[in-house]
Order: structure tokens, then sequence, then C-alpha cells
């Protein structure tokens, strides 16, 4: 058997060409056989263990996968040396590659480490808060910065301090080339240093048609995810520079305003009759208001001695102050309603469209559904129980009203004219005349 191979090698050595080729393809061979038995015996074995503990997850970053790549490399670096008959230049051109490439897996497999710090990091309570991903970002862009450097240096096969050297003199393009890094990590620093914005924040930026909740906040962009569903990528220098709203304080508070009005008919404003104050009695939210309001006008009254007399130089009550008392007590009944929170219901200055009175006071709920569920529910019993306060909602008229009035005229029109008297002299009916 040693004769055999002795031949064999002795055949070899009197054909160089075919010893180098054969020799390449061995080292080849070696390399696979190196990247085979990392990837399918070490690197499952490892994914394995991994898939039943409790950071399962971690693997679909490829952080084992990644650094599984410098093993065939390693092979081919060091063996391409005892390749015999292959040129000098040859072989710097693969040590170089391979060294470039070990140098690229590293920076990756880091960048991936780094990934894994941050997805640790998101499982702290407090991660929304500070949230450490645009430092990161920063971390990765000068690790691949000098990745980039010693890949170069390595391929060219000159020391990385050369290129270094040559920085100094790009660094007016570099500062040009990444002033919009530069930015978005001033801006990031100053969103975390002061708690500007979190992830889970209900922002608002009209001007970059954002209204939703922040769902990420990166070294470059703060996604926000409308309530459409739509995503809107802001740049994080944005948040500094312009001007926008954060609801936190709303949630944070538990209380979420109503702030509307209903615009009432002006004309149907009058002061209440006697049966008009008994019929309003009949509310339980107002028969103590009425009963005060009606001690307290009798008193202002009876100083008016004679004059009092006359009902234009005395007080009355209103059915539009009873109104807005009657819907004062309605809120601070209403279990919907946080009564610590500022309530009241005011009137506003009149409008062409009506006078305004004004509902100001906050749920107990920040919920969305829940707010508006409350809301229409005040106003849909504050419109049903208009009328029986004598007062009326004011809106424009309609095609149904222009089309009642209408008619009403034509009917108007078609009556029959009553028959006149026929004329006399001069024109005068014979009435006058006789």
């Amino acid at each position: 058997m040693q004769d055999e191979l002795s031949i064999w090698l002795d055949w070899l050595r009197a054909h160089p060409e075919l010893q180098t080729l054969v020799a390449s393809a061995a080292l080849i061979f070696a390399a696979w056989l190196a990247n085979w038995v990392v990837k399918r015996i070490l690197v499952r074995g490892l994914y394995k263990v991994l898939r039943n503990s409790r950071e399962a997850q971690l693997q679909d970053f490829g952080i084992i996968r990644r650094l599984s790549n410098i093993v065939p490399a390693l092979v081919l670096s060091v063996g391409v040396n005892a390749v015999p008959g292959l040129p000098e230049a040859a072989v710097t051109v693969v040590r170089n590659v391979c060294g470039g490439f070990i140098v690229l897996t590293i920076a990756l497999a880091l960048g991936a480490l780094l990934d894994i710090i941050n997805l640790m990091y998101q499982r702290r309570a407090d991660a929304h808060v500070h949230p450490i991903k645009g430092y990161l970002q920063v971390i990765k862009i000068v690790l691949y910065a000098v990745a980039t450097i010693l890949i170069i240096a390595t391929l060219i096969d000159r020391s990385p301090l050369i290129l270094l050297s040559g920085l100094g003199a790009m660094a007016a393009v570099l500062m040009l080339i990444f002033q919009d890094t530069i930015l978005s990590l001033v801006a990031s620093v100053q969103i975390s240093s002061n708690d500007i914005i979190r992830v889970g924040d209900w922002i608002e930026m009209p001007q970059l048609n954002a209204d939703g909740d922040v769902i990420d906040i990166a070294l470059h962009t703060v996604k926000v995810q409308n309530w459409d569903k739509t995503i809107t990528n802001i740049p994080t220098k944005r948040f500094i520079s312009d001007s926008f709203k954060n609801w936190r304080g709303m949630q944070e508070s538990g209380g979420r305003r109503i702030k509307r009005s209903l615009y009432l008919d002006q004309q149907s404003v009058h002061f209440l009759s006697q049966d008009e104050c008994e019929r309003l009695h009949r509310f339980n939210l107002l028969d103590d208001y009425l009963t005060d309001k009606r001690r307290e006008i009798d008193a202002w009254n009876a100083k008016l001695e004679k004059r009092g007399k006359e009902p234009v130089n005395t007080r009355r009550i209103t059915n539009i102050g009873s109104f807005r008392a009657y819907v004062e007590r309605y809120l601070r009944s209403h279990g919907g309603i946080h009564q610590s929170m500022t309530l009241m219901v005011r009137q506003l200055s009149p409008t062409a469209y009506g006078l305004p009175l004004e509902i100001y006071c906050f749920t107990n709920t920040v919920a969305w559904t829940q707010y508006e569920a409350i809301q229409s529910d005040i106003f849909d019993h504050l419109l049903a129980i208009l009328p029986e306060f004598g007062l009326r909602v004011f809106q424009h008229p309609s095609g149904a009203d222009m089309r009642d009035g209408y008619g009403s005229v034509s009917r108007l029109l078609s009556r029959p004219m009553p028959e006149q008297p026929p004329p006399g002299r001069h024109g005068e009916s014979q009435e006058l005349e006789s």
C-alpha cells in the first residue's frame, strides 16, 4: 500500500501542474468538510439546545451561523501555503480575501450581538421609557466603518494606519455625508434624556400626516402607526425642530376631555311661565335648583317696591338657564364622568349658527371606544331632552324644509280668491256709495 502511494506521489511530482490542481482540490474539499462538520453538527446541536431554552428566538439573528463561516476561511487561509506550485500572487490574494471575509463575518456577528442586546433590553419593564436602539445603531455604524477600513487594508495588504491617516483630510466630506446621522444622534440623545417620546405614546404631527402610536424609535426614523393602520416614518430630528402633540399626559391622567357645544336657536330662548316652572319640577335634578332660584328671585324682586310689579323690571327664570343647570347636574350624576377634574357648562358668544352651549368635562376612561360611547350617550340625551325646556337646536334649512315651505306657499296660492262686489261710481263700491 505504501509502495503504491509512493508511486502515486512520484508521478504527481513529475507533473507539477496536476499536483497543484490536486492539492487545490484537496484544500477546497477540506474547507467544505470543515464547513459541513461545523454547521451540520455543532451549529445544529447548539440550535437544539437554544430551542429548548427561553432564549430560543435569539437564534434567528444568525450570530452562531455567521461565526461558523470563519472555520472554512481559516482552513483556506492556512492551507493555501501548503499547495505546491501555486504562484505567490495567488497565495497572497487567497489569504487577503480570506482575511477580509473573516473581518466581515466578525463584524456581522457583532452586529447581530447588538440586536440581541437590544432584544434583551426591551424585555425590561422600563425599556419603552429609555430605548437604546438609537445608541446601538451608532455603535453599529462605527463598527461597520472600522470593519470597512480593516477589510480594505487586508485586501490591499497594507496597514490600516495608512488609511486612518488619510481620514483627517476627508473629515469635512464625511461630516457632509453623515450630517443626517449626526443630527439624528443628537436628536436621539435629547429625546431620551428629556423623555420627549416613548414607544407606545400617542402623538399627533399634522404637518406630516402622523396621528397614532409610536411603535419604534430608531437612530434615523421614528415609526408611527396611524389609526388607519398605515405607517408613517418620521425623521428623528423632526421631533426636535418641529412641534407635535403628545397625548401621554392625557393617558396617564386617567381622564379624556369632552369639549363640544350644542348650538341653540336663540329665538327659542324665553322666560318660563308659572306652568312651565311647575312642569320642570318633575325633574329630580332640577327640583332643588328651581326652589332655590325662585327663593332668590323673589327676594330680589321684593326690594323693587312699586316698580317690581312690572314684569320688565323683575328677574325671572329662563329656559336656557334652567337647561344649563340641568346639564351640569346631569354630568355630576353621570357614572362615566371624572368628578375630580374640571366640569362646567358655559355659554359662548352668539354666532350666526346659534347660541353655543359648551359642555366641558372629562371622562373617567381614556379608552377610545368607551370615551366615544360616553360622549355620544350624553349628547343623545341632551338633544332628546331639549324640547322639554322649550328650546330648539339650530340647523340650516334642509331640502325637506324647503320642500315643505314651498308646498305651504303653493297651497295658499291655490285657494280661490273671494268674490269682490262690482265697482260703483268713480271706482267706489256700491256699499260705500249707498
